[in-house]
């Protein structure tokens, strides 16, 4: 795989193994870019902005042959990203095919003047214009949905794009735009791969006007700090540790199977995944007891296989963090109803953990662990669970469980979150804002 640059191929003298996180398998390699690959991507988006921006039909037309490309080869796409990021094949074409939803989405998208007043006075009218080169910077847990959402509005308006991919999951991404490529204009879509540095470089580059990020807090951080010099306007989506308060009167059977789903979708590696339950005590035993029985039937295996529930989790590291919290919370007295260790010595395989009897003190549960482990934790009085669920650093999404929709919408009006669902979570639309 190599880096796309002006619609062109563009490798490097040194380059980075990517490996199946399921096997420890080399996949393939990409190039090391360097800070002149990068100048080289900014300056020829540069270039293509000066046409791109014209033509909004001409826009439309080729965001909605992205859309069909996306389509059309989401086989081979989908196998791709499950090679290189573990999640089961199912889920990595349900990602292909959220990618293609969302730039069939901003293909249709009435972008033209907004008449926000007319009278005597006079008139105010909003445009809506594209800033210029904008750069993408993408995690490896969705790094193609991701990569969608961050293209289609930023092509649709005008701008022109350089992407830089997560260093674990590059080879998808690099495939993505080497089509897309085929139908834009050369440099509208450049791809640049290579280390964090490559990142921090973009952040400072003086021609590049916007960065969206996705990724950690800490990185995030560190791009806004790198972003201030130029004044560069910013989206950063960073880490998540969404509380779900289910109340006592719900149907626990029915409820239990969305909750694990919401939890342990991407092997738990989800920004908006349901990362802590408060659960009322009366439905608390039963519904441990139902998660515990889902987490136990999981199968827990190599992505490719269709009958796969949970893939590995994508890299050594993450699987380090996630050991540490739960032989934290184990030490400290919680209750291992499944999982809780390391499965095999190949491949970063982790069961569904379901974590019990513990509290808000431990690890576990303030912080975000970003991998297959779920706290279950008991509450009597609501507003003691509001507190609880609110008392976090991270304020990404929430949800509310309950058969009393008109209760439950007040508890969620009570939760300091971007996004907040009832009866359901992880939900996205690309007509609905996700506030971060």
């Amino acid at each position: 795989m190599e880096m796309m640059i002006n619609g062109e191929r563009v490798s490097s003298r040194e380059r980075s193994e990517v490996r199946n996180p399921a096997t420890h398998d080399v996949i393939d390699s990409v190039p090391r870019g360097t800070e002149a690959d990068l100048n080289r991507a900014v300056d020829t988006a540069k270039q293509a902005f000066r046409s791109w921006k014209l033509d909004v039909e001409a826009r439309r037309q080729a965001l909605q042959a992205c859309a069909g490309l996306l389509s059309q080869n989401m086989q081979e796409i989908a196998a791709l990203l499950t090679q290189e990021q573990g999640k089961p094949l199912r889920e990595a074409m349900g990602e292909v095919f959220f990618g293609s939803m969302f730039f069939s989405y901003y293909a249709g998208l009435d972008i033209g003047p907004q008449k926000l007043k007319e009278d005597g006075d006079g008139e105010v009218t909003i445009l809506r214009k594209p800033l210029g080169v904008v750069a993408t910077i993408t995690p490896w847990n969705f790094p193609l949905a991701i990569l969608a959402w961050k293209l289609a509005p930023a092509l649709m308006a005008g701008n022109t794009v350089v992407s830089k991919p997560a260093s674990y999951t590059p080879l998808s991404t690099v495939k993505v735009i080497e089509l897309l490529n085929s139908v834009l204009p050369p440099g509208v879509l450049n791809c640049v791969t290579g280390p964090g540095a490559i990142g921090a470089a973009m952040a400072k580059h003086p021609d590049i006007r916007k960065i969206s990020f996705t990724g950690s807090t800490e990185v995030g951080k560190s791009v806004m700090r790198d972003s201030a010099e130029t004044v560069k306007r910013l989206t950063l989506e960073l880490g998540g540790n969404d509380p779900a308060i289910v109340l006592g009167d719900v149907d626990v059977d029915k409820v239990a199977g969305e909750l694990f789903t919401s939890a342990f979708m991407n092997a738990g590696q989800t920004c908006l995944a349901v990362k802590r339950i408060y659960a009322h005590e009366k439905v608390y035993a039963p519904l441990v007891s139902k998660l515990t029985e889902l987490a136990k039937a999981a199968k827990v295996a190599d992505g490719m296989d269709m009958e796969t529930t949970l893939g590995p989790v994508n890299n050594e590291p993450q699987l380090k963090y996630v050991s540490k919290l739960v032989d934290d919370a184990k030490k400290r007295g919680a209750k291992i109803c499944s999982g809780g260790a390391r499965q095999g010595d190949k491949g970063y395989f982790y069961p569904p953990t379901i974590v019990a009897d513990l509290d808000d003190s431990f690890s576990l549960v303030s912080e975000e662990q970003f991998a297959p482990a779920l706290p279950i934790l008991s509450f009597k009085d609501v507003d003691d669970a509001i507190t609880r669920a609110n008392n976090t650093h991270f304020g990404l999404g929430s949800s509310v469980w309950s058969s009393d929709v008109a209760r439950a919408k007040s508890i969620a009006m009570q939760l300091d979150a971007g996004t907040t669902w009832v009866n359901q979570h992880l939900k996205l639309e690309p007509d609905v804002p996700l506030v971060a």
